[in-house]
């Protein structure tokens, strides 16, 4: 398996220098991610596809960076399958037909064969794609070298979910992980484990941070822990979002 990468043109505060979306060639080409639509990530697509046909695109969750280019991927490359784990509210933002994946599902992707892994936390419909064979998960936004996940409140994320997702794919032992932001993993155990633990002391911080608040008064937990606080893609007005999701 060579899976290719394909940069989504869609740089920002929360999605860093932009996505990466992950093209599979072969006998069932399989884009994982969609991307936002840039023609940019569409032309370099078609030039990668190298005059083969888009057969689908495995999208890990309903968030605007990685669904909202189903659309114009439609009407660029014609008659494509669109597969995710469904998420009603958000999947009707963006409108293709949507084929539904479950968890342990194995899909046909390029000239191998991929099973879907429900990983909610940062979405309820989070899912990675694990290749056995290489031990190679396409992790979307699971992980991100370098930086934390940001947990969504306003758009269901759950961190007890997200920790959860994070031991089952630590019991899957992957010898890399193809994330949707920032570099290939080539140790994603051990930032797992960082990951874990980083949370536990996020979570405790918060909790002695309580301790010292009287009541009836604005806690002002930020000005607590603020100055420990890693920002996300190193942007420091999101301090208080980490925060939040601890």
């Amino acid at each position: 398996m060579n899976p290719i990468a394909i940069h989504a043109f869609n740089p920002g505060p929360i999605t860093g220098d932009g996505n990466w979306t992950w093209l599979l060639p072969g006998r069932v080409p399989t884009l994982i991610d969609a991307g936002t639509g840039d023609d940019r990530h569409l032309a370099h697509l078609e030039e990668r596809l190298d005059g083969a046909t888009l057969a689908q695109v495995l999208v890990t969750h309903a968030h605007g960076d990685h669904a909202s280019g189903a659309p114009a991927i439609e009407a660029r490359f014609g008659a494509v399958a669109f597969r995710k784990l469904p998420w009603a509210e958000r999947d009707a933002k963006w409108p293709v037909s949507w084929i539904p994946i479950r968890d342990g599902d194995v899909v046909d992707a390029g000239d191998t064969s991929l099973r879907a892994v429900h990983t909610p936390g940062h979405a309820p419909d989070h899912l990675c794609f694990w290749h056995e064979e290489t031990r190679t998960l396409f992790c979307g936004d699971l992980a991100i070298e370098g930086a934390t996940v940001w947990i969504p409140a306003r758009l269901h994320g759950d961190m007890a979910a997200y920790l959860a997702s994070l031991e089952r794919v630590l019991a899957l032992d992957p010898a890399r992980m193809l994330p949707a932001h920032g570099p290939v993993i080539d140790a994603p155990s051990s930032l797992i484990r960082k990951y874990l633990a980083h949370r536990r002391e996020r979570e405790n911080q918060v909790i002695d941070a309580l301790r010292e608040v009287q009541p009836g008064v604005d806690p002002g937990i930020v000005p607590v822990v603020e100055q420990q606080v890693t920002p996300v893609f190193g942007d420091e007005r999101l301090h208080r979002v980490v925060l939040i999701s601890p």
